[in-house]
């Protein structure tokens, strides 16, 4: 269960402010107090505020848009401009939920007057999870009228797609400004029951007004309010109905320490895990660093013994181990290699006058020659030839053309090897 801190705020910033806590199954979890927003500030404690701001500074429009989420918010001002005398760039658009039609109450209002607002609140050290019309916390009842009546201003709505608030005016005119008691507005689609909600000062004061229009509609059910209006709105506001203004540019922003705060100490043991890896992982670093300093000096001063005159300094003992086991394989095999291998090509090349050898280059076993051929099946019949030996084979590294002539590179070496 879920509690809320209903704020109403006053048209003007001198009007007292009222509040109520309820919960969102419908029930009070208090008396209504009124003062100012500081006293507001201090019955909030763990509970979501939602703020009722004067329902005379907002307007309810619906429009038929389909697109959705943040691109709606951004083609809103488009599609209202027409019906909206103010420029747009100056007012603000919340979007509702899409009705069963398909179309979208939008809720307008001054940016100005969201600012002032949220000032005030925020001066208080009071944080709004919602801020909503005032009017839009009577209650939408299908195939019903609805009317609350205040001191200086009436909220309706038809229970359809017709909302607003008019400050200053009769019961009976502003009905009379819906023209819902025009004849002609009697087509059955219309609701004919009036439900009123008022306190029981103005529900005497406009004795006249009930009477009347019980002549004029079906029927006419006055609720008397024994503690004003602000508990029959807080009660339907914080079952979810109502736009929420506090969309857009507006809307709330991501609080992340808040989000933390339950994780903190988990957090902080995280943390600690980690400077300890951490640190583990530095220690093992420094201690095998100290290790392969001692290697690379044992690996040094072995190396001296074995070529006393080579003093560079031995950046990698395992390329300089398998340099020296190159050399020594060379040394020893070269001559058998070499020789036997050049033969072969020789051999292969005579009997493909047309090719030539430009180089021959020998190291570790293995003989790279460049060759020029008139086209690449002579240079293939000559590696043929050479693996027909049986003791050597041979392969490509290079194929080019340069003018008429075929440039390759291949190397040969003992098969198996």
């Amino acid at each position: 269960m879920t509690e809320y801190l209903v704020i109403q705020l006053g048209e003007r910033p001198s009007d007292p402010i009222g509040w109520l806590a309820v919960d969102d199954q419908g029930t009070r979890r208090g008396q209504p107090g009124s003062g100012s927003l500081t006293d507001a500030a201090t019955e909030v404690r763990d509970r979501q505020v939602i703020v009722l701001v004067p329902g005379t500074e907002v307007l309810t429009l619906y429009v038929d848009i389909p697109v959705k989420g943040a691109r709606m918010l951004a083609a809103l001002p488009y599609a209202l401009e027409d019906q909206l005398a103010e420029d747009v760039e100056n007012l603000h658009f919340a979007a509702g939920v899409r009705l069963d039609d398909g179309r979208v109450p939008v809720a307008v209002v001054a940016k100005d007057k969201m600012r002032t607002w949220l000032d005030s609140l925020q001066a208080a050290g009071i944080r709004p999870a919602r801020l909503i019309p005032e009017y839009h916390g009577l209650a939408m009842t299908p195939n019903t009228l609805s009317m609350l009546v205040a001191a200086d201003r009436i909220m309706f709505n038809d229970g359809l797609d017709t909302r607003f608030v008019i400050p200053d005016i009769s019961p009976a005119d502003a009905l009379a400004t819906t023209g819902i008691l025009d004849a002609s507005a009697d087509d059955g689609e219309t609701s004919r029951h009036l439900l009123v909600y008022c306190d029981a000062a103005i529900g005497e004061r406009f004795e006249k007004d009930w009477a009347l229009l019980r002549h004029e509609l079906a029927s006419v059910d006055v609720n008397l309010l024994p503690d004003g209006a602000l508990p029959r709105l807080a009660v339907t506001v914080a079952s979810g109905a109502g736009i929420n203004l506090l969309q857009g540019n507006f809307g709330e922003k991501a609080d992340y320490r808040q989000w933390l705060k339950p994780w903190r100490y988990a957090a902080m043991l995280l943390l600690g895990l980690l400077f300890v890896s951490v640190a583990g992982k530095g220690v093992d670093y420094y201690r095998l660093s100290q290790q392969q300093k001692d290697l690379q000096a044992q690996f040094t001063s072995e190396y001296r013994r074995l070529r006393p005159n080579d003093s560079r300094e031995i950046l990698d003992p395992v390329g300089t181990v398998r340099s020296l086991q190159r050399s020594q394989a060379g040394s020893a095999a070269g001559p058998q290699v070499f020789l036997p291998s050049i033969l072969s090509l020789a051999e292969a090349v005579a009997r493909n006058s047309s090719a030539e050898v430009e180089a021959v280059s020998y190291r570790a076993g293995i003989v790279d020659v460049r060759l020029t051929a008139p086209d690449v099946p002579t240079l293939d019949k000559i590696i043929q030839s050479i693996d027909s030996s049986g003791r050597f084979v041979a392969k490509y590294q290079s194929v080019d053309t340069v003018a008429d002539r075929v440039n390759s590179r291949i190397q040969i070496r003992e098969a198996g090897s």
